[in-house]
């Protein structure tokens, strides 16, 4: 399981935080990856792990609630996912293995994939997804039979539609891949350069398709997007405190801890334990995480983070809000916005 790298993509969030424990329907995708390992019964893990690696372990901890026995490996800098697989062999030995990318949200898990592994012999087989915008992706390129005769990274004229999903599954003949390998032109041990030399060197590598859904949530649309699939599934559970003259409609969960009062809610919603809503509306497909406050605001198809208070605003949407954050309306002050934010923010004002 990778879980390092640095998450440009949703940076400021990153900069202090892991992508992988960005949580989704109030969980930590990463969360999800884990879950879909041990469905598939493999329960020894070794997590990778990198500049935010104290807080995956605090998340994660020995595993032993994912019914899993977790080993943590250390990656002094993000050189590759070829790289990762160089610096684990001692924890790999001569084993089969899955390499399970933690920001990828995959519905139907792997199980499928790794049977089919099994049975078949293959040398490496790579889970694949069909996208709309194969040239972000690593690509690759299939023969007739499924065997996979060729691999792009984010081609400017992709040769296919299908993209490398962030699962992949090897034979112990990849450790010599990744020490035959050279770095990229961005300095990293690539590993679709890997699995091209074991195509080159004639070994059988093969396609499984994915027949699930699966998201790479490295961007805010992305990761909103597998908020809103997990909120379809939810059920409605009011255990929290709902007072005042409140209205609540849809697939709804309340924490037990939670306080609702003389608030909207429209589900489906999900509001963690010790959050307060106070004479608000929450819109569908919002995520609102443990101690936060949300009063006299609205707030649609969102995520709030742990922490985090919005205060006096009146529509907010389309949005991830980091832990500990302050949202609020300025009062005493000119027909002007009154902003600090960090490096490598996006800011969308209405004018």
């Amino acid at each position: 399981m990778l879980a390092g790298g640095r998450g440009t993509r949703l940076r400021p969030l990153t900069h202090t935080s892991a992508k992988q424990l960005v949580p989704v329907a109030n969980r930590p995708v990463l969360f999800y990856g884990l879950d879909a390992i041990c469905e598939a019964g493999i329960t020894d893990v070794g997590i990778v792990i990198g500049d935010t690696g104290n807080e995956v372990r605090a998340a994660v901890g020995d595993g032993s609630r994912f019914g899993l026995d977790v080993t943590y490996i250390p990656q002094q800098a993000p050189l590759g996912l070829a790289h990762c697989v160089l610096i684990a062999k001692d924890f790999l030995g001569d084993d089969d293995f899955i390499v399970y990318l933690g920001d990828n949200f995959l519905i139907g898990g792997i199980s499928n994939l790794l049977q089919e592994f099994r049975a078949d012999g293959y040398t490496a087989q790579l889970l694949l997804s069909k996208v709309a915008e194969p040239q972000l992706y690593g690509v690759a390129e299939l023969g007739r039979d499924g065997r996979i005769i060729r691999l792009q990274e984010k081609p400017a004229l992709p040769r296919s539609d299908l993209a490398i999903v962030g699962v992949y599954a090897f034979s112990a003949a990849i450790h010599e891949a990744v020490r035959a390998i050279e770095p990229s032109a961005r300095g990293e041990l690539e590993i679709t350069d890997a699995v091209q030399w074991l195509i080159d060197q004639g070994h059988r590598v093969h396609s499984h398709i994915v027949t699930g859904y699966w998201k790479d949530t490295g961007r805010l649309q992305d990761i909103l997007e597998c908020n809103r699939i997990l909120l379809e599934k939810v059920e409605a559970d009011l255990a929290g405190v709902v007072a005042g003259r409140s209205e609540i409609d849809g697939r709804v969960v309340v924490h037990p801890d939670a306080v609702i009062e003389d608030s909207v809610l429209r589900g489906p919603i999900v509001i963690g334990a010790g959050s307060k809503v106070v004479r608000s509306y929450v819109g569908p497909f919002t995520s609102i995480a443990d101690d936060c406050v949300i009063e006299d605001a609205e707030i649609e198809y969102s995520i709030v983070l742990g922490g985090s208070t919005i205060q006096g605003v009146p529509r907010i949407e389309y949005s991830l809000i980091g832990r500990d954050v302050e949202v609020t309306r300025a009062v005493h002050a000119p027909n002007a916005h009154r902003l600090m934010v960090g490096d490598h923010s996006k800011v969308q004002l209405r004018i």
